[in-house]
């Protein structure tokens, strides 16, 4: 049997240990800048809540995971992730050819327009105008950032929590 002072160390122990370093399970909030290797932005968390997510979840891309893990809360790093621990490489499948006359006659088509389109199913995918030649219209389905590799700054702001390690005395 534990007298009072025990279990205080020993609850003591317990936030110590779940509060040290990110590990797979872990919820945390990290602020982030996502660049391309160019040095161009393509997303960040400035002027908004910290990204919030479950480490090793699938919630974010493989490389990101892999970054945050072994961090401490205030820690800030710069990771490269290559494109295959990101959106993978470009599939040349996923780029459609589809013929001009099936767009809208009022329609401004430009090269890097979003357009949504539905398969056979129904179900909704975007896709971006690659290119336009005479009488039809290259339509890329990949993600956009597909066959980049990516460049995060990262500060890791909070370990929200995770599964407890118990360490009794």
């Amino acid at each position: 049997m534990y007298d009072f002072a025990t279990l205080q160390a020993s609850f003591f122990n317990i936030k110590i240990n779940t509060m040290g370093k990110v590990k797979n399970g872990d919820k945390i909030r990290v602020h982030y800048h996502g660049k391309l290797t160019s040095g161009e932005t393509f997303d960040s968390s400035a002027g908004r809540e910290p990204l919030e997510f479950e480490v090793g979840s699938g919630m974010v891309i493989k490389g990101f995971d892999t970054g945050v893990t072994g961090m401490a809360v205030g820690e800030k790093k710069t990771i490269t992730i290559p494109f295959d621990e990101a959106y993978g490489p470009k599939n040349p499948e996923m780029v459609i050819e589809m013929p001009k006359d099936r767009f809208p006659k009022d329609l401004e088509i430009a090269i890097g327009m979003p357009l949504s389109m539905s398969d056979q199913q129904g179900q909704q995918f975007e896709v971006t105008i690659a290119e336009i030649k005479e009488d039809a219209v290259l339509l890329d389905a990949n993600h956009p950032l597909a066959g980049q590799d990516l460049v995060f700054d990262l500060e890791l702001v909070e370990i929200v929590g995770g599964s407890p390690l118990i360490i009794m005395p």
